[in-house]
């Protein structure tokens, strides 16, 4: 079978590919269809969190395939309700909605946040501020609430109810939720498809005071930087606020499509019956791989995460080539003297895969990935962008 002919014949144009079609792999080992071997600094964009074919996950995933493999929201399924605790115990919320994707995720945070408005203060209070720079989803709703100009071109009209505040100045967020009467704000606490830009605490913690006595709900999309991927479950925790809202995916449940929407305790009852819905959310082969990989990012590994980070910050800080390091965990950016384009081809042709986020290259790495394996792939990259 020629993977590449049959893909450019039959999906949607959508993605600009790489040359390469992976075919299997195991822990943070890839192999293509010519049988090259790479290491894996991308885990599909922060998905596969334990790596790939990680067997603990697996056997998880196999056993609940072998009992029941979807039932629907009609009805209660033990992997749903066992996640929902799991994520509720560990954060603080109170209920949780499941969806498949981050962008679904935050169609529903959006929607949570007007419902709980109107029907506490009317009509007329269901502007959300998002700020500049920020990436929400690929969902119209979500592109309209993504502060990239880029976005809110061609597939207009775009739904009303957004404004873009200055992630770098608390002030102009007060300012716009004062104007536009808003009922929430949105951001996410490291940009990652604007570039890796970890927003600075005091900003957060100026802007989560100011909600808090207005009656604003606090959204945090922890699509990216959730499930351990910053060195801590959920990065809002670093920055000491608790939220009203928080949507996360990707790694969730280390592989398979699943999203999550948590509710804290203004918004625990918002949501009754027939106001939202999914009918894949909360999935039991998906909610299984979850409770796998929620149940292993304890505190040793979350400390891992962050020594993997320190290490991989002091190699390439100052490093020939490199222009700057930013990012929290393993989630991180290089801005490169070369471009990022460039840097991609050059590890991918020696058996790196890395990835880009906007002029960046980005590094998300499994979060148990082995440190050799970790050391080699860095030792690489430095050497291709020094070139």
């Amino acid at each position: 079978m020629d993977i590449k002919s049959l893909d450019n014949e039959y999906v949607a144009h959508t993605y600009a590919r790489f040359p390469v079609a992976f075919v299997k792999g195991e822990g943070s080992h890839l192999t293509d269809d010519t049988g090259k071997e790479y290491i894996d600094l991308g885990t599909g964009i922060a998905v596969n969190t334990f790596g790939i074919s990680d067997p603990i996950w697996q056997k998880a995933v196999s056993d609940q395939l072998g009992k029941l493999q979807h039932a629907s929201n009609l009805y209660y399924t033990g992997p749903c309700a066992e996640l929902a605790e799991m994520l509720c115990s560990r954060t603080g919320m109170k209920k949780v909605f499941f969806s498949n994707s981050g962008a679904e995720a935050n169609e529903c945070a959006i929607k949570a946040a007007r419902l709980y408005s109107y029907e506490k203060y009317g009509d007329g209070r269901s502007t959300v501020v998002t700020l500049k720079n920020s990436f929400h989803g690929r969902t119209l709703a979500t592109l309209s609430a993504t502060g990239q100009d880029v976005f809110h071109t061609k597939f207009g009209p775009f739904p009303e109810g957004f404004v873009y505040a200055d992630p770098t100045d608390a002030e102009d967020v007060i300012r716009l939720v004062k104007e536009n009467n808003a009922c929430a704000v949105m951001m996410e606490l490291v940009q990652g498809e604007g570039g890796v830009y970890p927003l600075e605490e005091d900003y957060v913690r100026t802007i989560s005071d100011f909600v808090k006595e207005s009656d604003v709900l606090l959204i945090i999309d922890e699509v990216q930087t959730g499930n351990g991927r910053t060195g801590s479950l959920y990065a809002f925790e670093q920055y000491g606020i608790q939220p009203d809202i928080v949507s996360t995916a990707k790694g969730l449940a280390g592989g398979l499509p699943l999203g999550a929407t948590m509710l804290g305790e203004k918004l625990a009852d918002t949501y009754k019956p027939g106001t939202h819905g999914s009918t894949f959310g909360g999935n039991p082969i998906a909610s299984a791989g979850a409770v796998s990989i929620l149940s292993r990012i304890d505190d040793a590994l979350l400390a891992d995460v962050r020594a993997k980070s320190e290490y991989i910050f002091s190699e390439l800080t100052g490093a020939k080539g490199v222009v700057g390091v930013s990012g929290l965990g393993l989630m991180i950016g290089i801005q490169t003297e070369k471009s990022a384009k460039d840097v991609i081809a050059g590890c991918m042709e020696r058996g790196v895969v890395v990835l880009s986020a906007k002029e960046k290259v980005r590094l998300l790495p499994a979060l148990n990935i082995p440190m050799e394996d970790l050391k080699k792939a860095i030792g690489i990259l430095k050497e291709v962008i020094a070139e």
